[in-house]
């Protein structure tokens, strides 16, 4: 697919879908969407670099839509998150990029692009770490093959651990990177980590897991159901 005609999804505009979104932007990307209902918050300014001190207190896709406008022509807001029940915003793109800062929205996404057959790049990072995986349209190898679901006990988060603002800065490109990979065809199952303390980037393909309930010969999970998000964590989805 031409990037000029592409209508790429970003979800969550955090440390990754900010640098992510702006990449994409610069990028030539036709439309972006803009998926968030949070506010901007100065103490994360650091990392959510589309923010300025101005933004404070404004919601997040209006902010950022006035500072990706000059880089791409058609940006689509939607002041919501990602939920059971707003899915089928997904629909309407060829692709999404996650960023999300929970694991029941990062299910869910993967979910969704799969059931809708999009592609799907998922970005991650806590503390000196970041991790990037590239889902094809056909779903796999996809996220539920490399986290098989919602833990038991809540994952730590950024707020728990910290995360440095250079390293959301990389893991955003490479989630821009991967995006337009897949949007050319390339890059199925790719699974990028990044150690900041290091500076190693490494990429290998990631294989699919025998049996996955999303992607696997025999699906178990067809449909979006609520319940099945309601993990630790969830009251933040």
């Amino acid at each position: 697919m031409e990037i000029a005609s592409a209508r790429v999804l970003v979800v969550g505009l955090g440390g990754i879908g900010c640098p992510a979104a702006l990449a994409l932007a610069h990028a030539g990307v036709g439309t972006l969407g803009l998926l968030d209902d949070d506010e901007v918050d100065e103490t994360n300014l650091h990392r959510q670099i589309l923010f300025s001190e101005a933004d404070r207190g404004k919601p997040k896709v209006d902010a950022g839509a006035r500072a990706l406008r000059q880089a791409c022509a058609r940006i689509e807001v939607h002041a919501t998150r990602l939920l059971p029940s707003t899915w089928e915003i997904v629909r309407a793109y060829d692709i999404v990029v996650e960023g999300a800062d929970n694991l029941p929205t990062k299910f869910l996404a993967a979910d969704v692009a799969r059931l809708s057959a999009r592609p799907v790049v998922h970005g991650a990072a806590v503390a000196w770490r970041g991790t990037v995986l590239a889902v094809g349209a056909d779903g796999g190898p996809c996220y539920r093959c490399l986290f098989e679901d919602i833990p038991d006990e809540r994952a730590p988060s950024c707020d728990d651990a910290g995360v440095m603002g250079p390293v959301v800065g990389v893991v955003g490109a490479l989630v821009a990177d991967r995006a337009i990979r897949l949007l050319r065809g390339e890059g199925r199952g790719s699974l990028t980590t990044f150690d900041g303390r290091v500076g190693a980037l490494r990429e290998r393909q990631l294989p699919a897991r025998p049996g996955c309930p999303l992607c696997g010969p025999t699906p178990a999970i067809t449909a979006i159901d609520a319940e099945r998000y309601g993990g630790p964590g969830c009251a933040s989805i």
